[in-house]
């Protein structure tokens, strides 16, 4: 996947499983629920009521400087499950998400030297129980590596560090750091954060990191039809079906017909991968409402990338903007399955076919329609921190038109000194006024930044402004195929077999800690010296056949 891929969204939710990870020997501890009175606590304070619906303000109780709770009918009245920090006195950093941003910024702290007595408490939520190396899904596809190599647990990534994590899936922020109209905190609290589990989260110190999720409700049909590819659970399930095509369509009157619409570096990414993979059992089509490819890539990559779409005769419909999806069998049961296409009527395909009507964007063009067996969707994301604000309090944080966060050079949320955002989560500009891009290189050192400011902050300490290095962009085309254009170097694009060896040794560096990435560097030597040994077999078989 390209650098510049999306440091989106973690994997999908397992609530019913939360769980704590202590750091140090990576044990497991007790399940989450509220009959646990060992993991609860009602607090110093009694809390006279509790509502997850308004989790807003405005009761009696208040626990360790965390906004009081809303009056509820005296049925109701059952104080909420709250999370036990180790340390009554030391700092307590939530941070959540474990992402790019989120885990990156906990082993920054962690990597930090700290007074003994302002060594933050740091606990990680997540939703899934793995961190995904997101650029490199598109390697799952092609089986280039294991789901483990990119898809650690969190609990073996934090098992020798002081990190604590929980899986849960974040419901509802209460900041309380507000700053008042003459500069002064309202409150010396960071606020609270709900969890779908009812539990809640006391902090210090937050760290929105929460990512991004695929915008598929856009065009009618999109969100149940087509598939995305942003998280493990997503590059699986594409895995899956393409493993069933392929079981079940063979010869040439059934092709494995596969549309991808947009063509931004994941859309490419994806054509180029899944052409390699299915060969001339299958036809790709990339869509986009661009003119070009990867509008906003280096030359170098772009053409790189067009070389390698040719020759493996992937479709470009370009100037074109996906109007609908139908799924065929809908399409028979309405009356409506009069489309031709190569003099076939696709009403009498399989019902797992689906149709697109494309609308040209430029003019010039007519209207197509396309049928395939497989969509995959790589156009939009929406910010998941909307979602997250209690209802009658929609403005508790100062956000973009894109659900983003508005922060200071130095990430912090403005008017929320207690609250830093990154990643998908911030919205930030470089020197020239535009937006940073939501992609994972921005990420890793928006981490770093982070978790130097939090020190910064604790200690009492100047915090440093965020300046964004762009190092380059990066993209895989096929299992011995890349692109990579540094930007220390103008002009410079490393293609083919150099451009993937310099790609995979970038991001075997960047893999989140030494444990791991000597575990992966050891596997991907192995399958290395592998392929090499069937190459020269298969080589020198030829040369004896041929004598």
């Amino acid at each position: 996947m390209a650098f510049l891929a999306s440091s989106s969204a973690s994997v999908a939710a397992l609530l019913p499983f939360n769980r704590i990870f202590r750091g140090g020997n990576g044990k497991r501890w007790n399940r989450l629920y509220t009959g646990y009175s060992a993991r609860l606590r009602a607090g110093s304070s009694a809390l006279s009521s509790f509502r997850a619906s308004s989790f807003s303000s405005a009761a009696a109780g208040n626990v360790g400087g965390a906004p009081p709770l809303p009056e509820t009918s005296e049925a109701n009245k059952t104080p909420p499950p709250i999370y036990t920090w180790p340390n009554k006195k030391k700092p307590r950093v939530c941070i959540l998400g474990g992402g790019f941003g989120g885990l990156y910024t906990a082993l920054r702290l962690e990597s930090l030297l700290w007074p003994e007595d302002k060594k933050p408490q740091v606990l990680l939520i997540d939703q899934s129980e793995r961190f995904v190396f997101k650029p490199m899904l598109y390697e799952l596809l092609s089986g280039e590596v294991d789901a483990w190599e990119i898809a650690p647990r969190f609990s073996e990534l934090l098992a020798n560090t002081g990190v604590q994590f929980l899986q849960d899936k974040v419901k509802l922020l209460h900041p309380s750091d507000h700053w008042g109209m003459n500069g002064n905190k309202q409150s010396s609290s960071g606020g609270t954060v709900l969890l779908e589990s009812g539990l809640l989260i006391e902090y210090d110190w937050l760290v929105l990191a929460l990512g991004a999720e695929a915008k598929l409700d856009v065009v009618p049909g999109a969100l149940e039809f087509a598939l995305p590819f942003s998280t493990l659970e997503d590059a699986l399930r594409v895995d899956n079906k393409l493993r069933t095509l392929e079981r079940t369509k063979f010869g040439k009157d059934s092709l494995i017909r596969v549309a991808v619409v947009g063509c931004g570096y994941s859309g490419v990414e994806l054509a180029a991968t899944i052409s390699e993979r299915l060969q001339d059992r299958g036809i790709v089509q990339a869509i986009n409402v661009e003119t070009t490819i990867c509008p906003t890539a280096p030359a170098g990559n772009r053409e790189a990338a067009l070389k390698v779409l040719s020759s493996r005769k992937v479709q470009l419909l370009l100037g074109y903007f996906v109007r609908c999806i139908q799924r065929v069998s809908d399409m028979e049961a309405s009356g409506d399955a009069t489309v031709i296409r190569e003099g076939k009527n696709i009403a009498e395909c399989n019902s797992e076919k689906y149709v697109l009507e494309l609308q040209p964007a430029e003019k010039g063009l007519e209207i197509q329609i396309l049928e395939a067996d497989l969509v995959l969707w790589t156009v939009g994301s929406k910010a998941l921190l909307p979602e997250l604000e209690p209802c009658d309090k929609p403005r508790e944080l100062p956000l973009n038109a894109r659900g983003q966060a508005e922060t200071d050079e130095t990430l912090r949320v403005k008017g929320h000194p207690r609250i830093f955002a990154l990643g998908d989560s911030s919205s930030l500009r470089d020197s020239t006024g535009r937006l940073l891009p939501a992609t994972a290189q921005v990420a890793f050192q928006q981490a770093d930044f982070t978790g130097w400011n939090l020190w910064a902050a604790i200690n009492n300490r100047p915090l440093l402004p965020f300046r964004f290095q762009n190092l380059g962009e990066m993209m895989t085309l096929g299992r011995n195929d890349a692109a990579i254009s540094p930007s220390f170097i103008d002009g410079l694009t490393l293609e083919g077999p150099i451009g993937h060896a310099a790609r995979k040794l970038a991001y075997l560096i960047r893999l989140p800690t030494d444990e791991h990435r000597f575990k992966v560097g050891l596997s991907w030597f192995a399958k290395s010296a592998i392929d090499s040994v069937v190459s020269v077999q298969s080589t020198l078989t030829k040369v004896l056949s041929g004598s």
